[in-house]
This record gives structure tokens, C-alpha cells and sequence, in this order.
């Protein structure tokens, strides 16, 4: 390209901080003093096509060839255009122009890989062509998110996550290699909390806050952060539920074969049970939440105000706790109170577990 006009230098400038509109104001203002500014129409292509105006890219693009038939940077534009308006078969052939144009930028073969991606068939070579990207770009972001794209297409997850670790290496502040990252956590850490893969969820909830405040405006990262935060409230009531078992035992509160009549239980077996449910949500909980970053320690009292259901889930998860206490404290000279206390605090909240589950599968 040729050196930009003021207008053009300020319309990029607009442009790196999303200011779409203003940017577009700007290169019409040039346009209309010079209609055969190739940059400005590029620009202007360029500006259309980040709010998906497709339509007005190619129109922008058509212009700026019609200068400049060798523009690298239209056609380019002009094959992701393309390809979302669904005329595959003419960015195929503009991502192949733009190649020849210049075969040692990354952008055409980034863009090829694009237009690969509209025949499933051609998916293995969208993903040779967005390795092609990088090789030739090791440092370009843009490379590794199209080495991305193409990886998902063929379900290669290793390389998938690969694209996104070298994205952060390049800029660790990415927005998208951050919330990609989170996404991931997420998903690793969505396995049944039985399985001990719960341990993941504060990682989660962390990349979702550290991917926030790069870009506070996501709604989706913010609902990856609330749904990472609300699976790790829904633990919380197994460590109650073990509470209320470690109480049971002590307490002596079922008949057991050694002595099913020795009522109350011994003092310092109760005792050591408080110790025990203390260490419980010492560890399991409040060691737990003060090593997180303060984003997902507000994100749990944000969620607490705004969710109904959370505020069940810390209640049912306090009255078994309490339902516990009492159980292990108090010297029980009968059964049958401990035991309507133990199956009223139990039986609610394995419901509401199983209703929760069932919900999620439907």
C-alpha cells in the first residue's frame, strides 16, 4: 500500500478501538474528496466486514479493485466476504488469487483455509493450508486462530488448544485466546463431581475472570464465569452431605452391630467429628474461596443476589451443616429425633440434586 491519508491514519486508529462507526464516517469524508483512494476503500472493506455487513465489503473491495487488480488486501477481505454470503466457489478462487498475488504472507493461506472450510470433504486441507499460515508467520495471531478454526473442523482438540497457548504466548492478553482457554477449563472440569474432576472448577472460574477483565463487555465469558461459579456453589452441598454422614456415624444415630443400645455417643468421638466437618469446609471450601481472585469472589456474591436457586443451594447446604452440628452435639438419649432430623436434612437435598441433573440432561 501506499502512504495513508490523515483521514485513513485515523480511521485505523478508530478501527483498533472498534469504533466502527466513527472509523466509517471518517473514509467516507476521504472518499468523497477522492474517490480513487485504494486505501480508503480498503479500509472502508475492512470496517463493513467487522460488523458483518458483507454485502457493502464486497462492494467496497469491487471498488478497490477496480484501481488496483493486484490489491492483496482487497482480495483478501474479499474471500472471507465471500465466503459469508455463501458463494464459496468465488472465494475459493479470490483466496487463491490472493495467494498468487503474494505466496509468502500468511494471510492468503489463512484465508484459503477459510474457504476450504465450506466443503466438509476439503476439511483436511483447510487445515494443511492453516498450518501452511503459521509456518510461514509463527508470530501472527491470525495464523493461529485460522490453524484453530481448522483444527475444530477436523476434531483435532490437541492442536486446537495448541493454536490458543501460542496465541497467549504471542499476546497474553487476547480476549479470544482468553476466553478459549476458559472454555477449555470449563470443559475439563465438567465431568460428575464424584469423580474428583471438581478440583478443575476453580481453575474454570479463574481463566473465565482473567478473560473478563480483558473484555468486561463478553456476555459470554460472564456466563461461562457464573456457570463455572454455580457448579462450584452445587459442591458445596457435599461437603455438607459428608458432614451430616461423619455426625451420623459419631453420634451413634443408627443402631450398629457392637453396641446398637450405647446411647449417648462417647464425648470424645462427637468431638472429634466437629474437628473433622470443621477441616471439611476449612479445606474443601474456605481454604478454597480465599485463594480465589477477587473477580470470582464477586462474581459468587453477584450471583448469590441474582439466582434464586443459589440462594437454596447455600441454604440446604447450611441446614445440613447445622442439622450435623446439632446431631454430634447434643447427648441423644433416643434415636428417633436424630434420625428425622438426619433423613429431613438428606432426602431434600439429594432430591434437589437429582432434579438438578435431570434438568441439565433435558
Amino acid at each position: 500500500m501506499t502512504a495513508l491519508h490523515p483521514l485513513v491514519e485515523q480511521a485505523s486508529a478508530l478501527m483498533d478501538l472498534e469504533r466502527y462507526d466513527d472509523a466509517r464516517a471518517l473514509l467516507g469524508r476521504r472518499l468523497a474528496e477522492d474517490p480513487t483512494d485504494v486505501n480508503a476503500w480498503v479500509y472502508l472493506a475492512s470496517c463493513h466486514q467487522s460488523v458483518r455487513d458483507f454485502e457493502e465489503a464486497l462492494t467496497a473491495t469491487g471498488e478497490a479493485l477496480a484501481l488496483d487488480p493486484e490489491n492483496f488486501s482487497a482480495h483478501h477481505i474479499r474471500t472471507y466476504a465471500l465466503r459469508r454470503t455463501g458463494r464459496r466457489d468465488e472465494a475459493l478462487a479470490e483466496a487463491y488469487e490472493t495467494i498468487r498475488i503474494d505466496p509468502q504472507k500468511w494471510k492468503g493461506y489463512a484465508g484459503l483455509s477459510e474457504a476450504l472450510g465450506a466443503w466438509q470433504p476439503r476439511w483436511p486441507e483447510a487445515l494443511d493450508a492453516a498450518a501452511t499460515a503459521v509456518r510461514l508467520d509463527p508470530d501472527a495471531a491470525g495464523a493461529h486462530y485460522a490453524l484453530w478454526k481448522a483444527a475444530a473442523m477436523n476434531g483435532r482438540s490437541d492442536v486446537a488448544r495448541q493454536a490458543v497457548s501460542e496465541t497467549l504466548r504471542i499476546d497474553p492478553q487476547d480476549a479470544w485466546a482468553l476466553s478459549q482457554r476458559a472454555g477449555y477449563a470449563d470443559w475439563d472440569a465438567a465431568a460428575p463431581p464424584l469423580t474428583g474432576a471438581g478440583a478443575k472448577l476453580p481453575a474454570a472460574a479463574d481463566a473465565y475472570a482473567t478473560a473478563l477483565a480483558v473484555d468486561p463487555q463478553d456476555h459470554g465469558l460472564r456466563k461461562g464465569l457464573d456457570g463455572a461459579v454455580f457448579r462450584m456453589l452445587r459442591g458445596t452441598r457435599w461437603l455438607a452431605l459428608l458432614c451430616l454422614v461423619i455426625a451420623a456415624l459419631a453420634g451413634r444415630t443408627f443402631p450398629t452391630g457392637d453396641d446398637p443400645t450405647a446411647l449417648p455417643g462417647p464425648l470424645g468421638i462427637r468431638l472429634y467429628a466437629l474437628v473433622l466437618m470443621a477441616a471439611v469446609w476449612g479445606f474443601g471450601a474456605w481454604r478454597r474461596y480465599r485463594a480465589m481472585r477477587s473477580g470470582v469472589r464477586m462474581s459468587l456474591w453477584s450471583l448469590l443476589r441474582r439466582l434464586g436457586w443459589a440462594w437454596l443451594i447455600v441454604g440446604q447446604a447450611a441446614w445440613c451443616t447445622l442439622t450435623a452440628v446439632v446431631i454430634v452435639t447434643v447427648p441423644w438419649s433416643e434415636r428417633i429425633v436424630p434420625q428425622v432430623l438426619f433423613w429431613v436434612a438428606l432426602v431434600p437435598t439429594l432430591l434437589t440434586v437429582w432434579f438438578e441433573r435431570a434438568a441439565m440432561r433435558a
